[in-house]
């Protein structure tokens, strides 16, 4: 049998197999201290451009915040894939967290003696973002060799819910924190990266596997031969793709609802509320999504999921009521974790270990990077359309993706999780 096959098969048979998570010392650690800088970064989040804002007053240059902070998104996902996989992860996580606890010091420090400058600022969110594209890929690859293969759905779906709470309850956090003083906000996140650092000091090491010593190639060469196995798995090169059009839709709905809304007479306060509602589903569907994954195959996961989402948007065209559409998309937020969680076991089960950060890299990049494009796209459409006309485009895309999908023969062929043998 192959060391990997073997490792494996001692850890699925080990009693650690059949604790529950939450006994799982590593993973709590892990996922205690994300817990708190997730929220720290979602507060920062909100208050980086609200900071650009006062010191400015410019919507450009606030604006020019949120683009540096999500561009390493684009550039780095693919190189840094690669240099994780070379590197050791544990060391990786720390070294982010570790250059973010700097970086939040010096914006503290420059507040308290007024010295700020937009410039300075842009550089501290692109490297505070490159740290983010760092340790999430470390995570990623890492996971498997901290959670039993039996449980990870059940640790993905965790992972989903810890970062959907995040986001209901960092940014209205940020927003208060900044009310009061502009420094608060950044006081917490510092703060948040100091109590994920010393969890993550805690965690074993030893979490990736023992690799024989390879010669040294070019990073082009590591980064190609990742494109390269994430192109020739036509089941997972097909639910990237699928997802990477998903958010074309998904990720700029928000937009076109609020401008929606406000075509209905809503208020600023019912749109909020509008907006929470999927939010506070898209939780509950977080919890659901390992019970679905064990009831359900994944293709009726994946599917369902498509003419569900398809389906939500042709009721969102003809919906008069703002707190109706906050309704619809909630529902149609529900199966949104057990999507992604189906997406990333896949991965995890056909992926090699030392290949697994490189495929993160890359699929984040075409999940991603459809993102910015989506809302390029969404702009164009209510400016030519208006709300309701861009809801139909919507409507007749994700009819034609949900149609596509299911008439994909690798996706209507997709095998159970327990049926994919493990990579060697």
């Amino acid at each position: 049998m192959h060391p990997a096959v073997a490792a494996m098969s001692e850890r699925l048979a080990s009693p650690a197999a059949t604790r529950p998570l939450w006994r799982n010392r590593d993973f709590m650690l892990l996922w205690s201290g994300q817990v708190v800088s997730t929220v720290g970064m979602r507060v920062t989040t909100l208050a980086y451009p609200l900071l650009v804002l006062a010191l400015t007053g410019s919507p450009f240059q606030a604006g020019l915040v949120g683009f540096a902070q999500t561009l390493p998104f684009l550039v780095l996902y693919l190189p840094a894939g690669a240099l994780v996989d070379r590197w050791d992860r544990k060391r990786v996580m720390l070294a982010a967290d570790g250059v973010r606890v700097v970086l939040l010091g010096l914006v503290v420090l420059a507040l308290a003696v007024d010295r700020v400058s937009v410039a300075a600022l842009l550089v501290v969110v692109f490297l505070d973002g490159s740290c983010f594209v760092f340790f999430q890929l470390a995570e990623s690859a890492a996971l498997p060799h901290i959670v039993p293969g039996p449980q990870l759905p059940t640790a993905l779906a965790q992972n989903q819910a810890r970062e959907l709470g995040a986001d209901l309850a960092g940014r209205p956090l940020g927003g208060a924190l900044f009310a009061v003083g502009h420094t608060l906000p950044f006081v917490f996140d510092l703060f948040s990266y100091m109590l994920g650092f010393l969890a993550m000091l805690f965690v074993r090491p030893g979490l990736q596997e023992r690799r024989a010593k390879e010669p040294r190639r070019g990073l082009l060469t590591d980064v190609a031969e990742g494109l390269a196995w994430l192109w020739r798995q036509h089941l997972l090169r097909a639910l990237v793709a699928l997802t990477g059009a998903v958010n074309l839709v998904l990720a700029s709905l928000t937009l076109v609802l609020i401008v929606r809304a406000q075509q209905l007479g809503a208020s600023a306060s019912l749109i909020g509320v509008m907006l929470a509602l999927p939010g506070g589903a898209a939780i509950v569907g977080a919890f659901a999504a390992p019970w679905l994954q064990r009831r359900l195959t994944p293709r009726l996961v994946v599917l369902g999921s498509l003419w569900l989402w398809a389906g939500g948007m042709v009721a969102l065209v003809w919906l008069p009521s703002p707190l109706a559409l906050g309704a619809v998309v909630a529902v149609t937020a529900l199966p949104e974790p057990a999507f992604n969680v189906v997406l990333t076991s896949y991965r995890y089960a056909l992926a090699p270990d030392r290949l697994q950060a490189r495929t993160v890299g890359a699929a984040r990049l075409i999940i991603w990077g459809a993102i910015p494009l989506g809302s390029l796209a969404a702009g164009s459409l209510l400016q030519a359309l208006g709300a309701r006309g861009t809801l139909v485009a919507y409507a007749v895309f994700m009819i034609a993706l949900a149609a596509l999908a299911t008439n994909l023969r690798t996706i209507r062929r997709a095998p159970r999780l327990e049926e994919i043998p493990r990579p060697e």
